[in-house]
């Protein structure tokens, strides 16, 4: 048997996935298994065993939904037998029908279902790893016994750093820099025996300048933004002693490698897309206001995250002598 997965567009919600995937593997033991990801994420499938083919999708390069028929089309020769479309798409539900595919999987909420063969039913407020799962036991009539994310970052060689995340790709759920400020400043102060390292890709490099510029303790600070690829990053994580971090991609990283995660809520709904394994989690939330969570990707009444803002430092400080005890 040969099955095809099309993963998620966004990097958290890869390595969500690959507690499908790992479900694929429970119920279909002899198959093939083969992905489609997006071209700039595609390095992060090398850390998930047992996939036989990746085919890298691009945007730019196969633009629109002809582009997405022309590259589904490019693998009918392949002969998949199930197809399962993890995004919401219809762009998805498309290359899906273009694969010719005997069945194909999804739950089709944009418009694809009339391209799929098996349309899941979706429920609503369920963490987006349970999601995917229940798709594969809707299909299969089957539970998936083991439900775990996880991504193989190979032998880790324990460091003392702390990975701080301040991140995010929506602005809502970003640390504000002025708190960002007297957090670090806090940190250092406190663990006086520990590095804290900042992490980010190349386009975060300003925001996190704003943040590192003038800190205190500048010689147990360093900065990795835009120095590492997603495979170097994820096996940093493996090594750090835990990772301070906002609702993003790295939380995620982070947390499937086993490195413990603190994680800073603001905008983003704990209960939907909070990292998945518990051991070694805390999630950390003001609570303060009202409008929390708003699941908005900018604060339309306080102009920033003021839900961040709100943060109590003392409690992230506590958050962090559980894994410092010694520092």
């Amino acid at each position: 048997m040969k099955i095809l997965i099309r993963l998620p567009n966004w990097l958290g919600d890869v390595v969500m996935s690959t507690a499908f995937i790992a479900g694929i593997k429970q119920l279909y033991p002899e198959a093939q298994i083969d992905v489609i990801i997006k071209k700039e994420l595609s390095a992060i499938v090398t850390l998930i065993p047992g996939l036989t083919q990746i085919y890298p999708f691009s945007k730019q390069e196969f633009k629109g939904l002809a582009g997405v028929n022309r590259f589904g089309k490019n693998l009918r020769a392949e002969k998949y037998d199930i197809f399962f479309s993890l995004p919401d798409s219809i762009s998805s539900a498309v290359m899906g029908w273009a694969t010719g595919a005997k069945q194909r999987v999804g739950y089709g909420k944009e418009g694809g279902f009339f391209l799929l063969t098996k349309v899941g039913k979706k429920p609503k407020n369920m963490h987006r790893v349970d999601e995917y799962l229940l798709l594969l036991e809707q299909f299969t009539g089957k539970a998936i016994s083991d439900k775990q994310v996880k991504l193989n970052a190979g032998v880790s060689a324990a460091n003392n750093k702390v990975l701080i995340n301040f991140n995010s790709e929506a602005e809502s759920r970003r640390m504000p820099v002025d708190k960002g400020k007297r957090l670090l400043n806090l940190l250092t102060n406190t663990f006086t025996g520990i590095t804290f390292a900042f992490i980010g890709s190349a386009k975060d490099a300003a925001f996190i300048n704003l943040i590192i510029n003038d800190a205190e303790n500048i010689d147990r600070i360093e900065n990795y933004t835009g120095k590492t690829d997603l495979v170097g990053l994820t096996r940093l994580m493996a090594d750090a002693k835990v990772l301070l971090t906002t609702d993003s991609g790295p939380a995620h990283l982070a947390n499937s490698v086993g490195t413990p995660v603190i994680a800073l809520f603001g905008a983003g709904n704990e209960n939907n897309t909070a990292p998945y394994n518990k051991a070694f989690l805390t999630v950390l939330r003001a609570g303060k206001l009202s409008c929390e969570p708003c699941v908005r990707n900018t604060c339309k009444l306080y102009g920033i995250p003021k839900c961040m803002e709100l943060l109590d430092e003392l409690e992230i400080v506590n958050a962090l002598r559980l894994y410092l005890k010694n520092a």
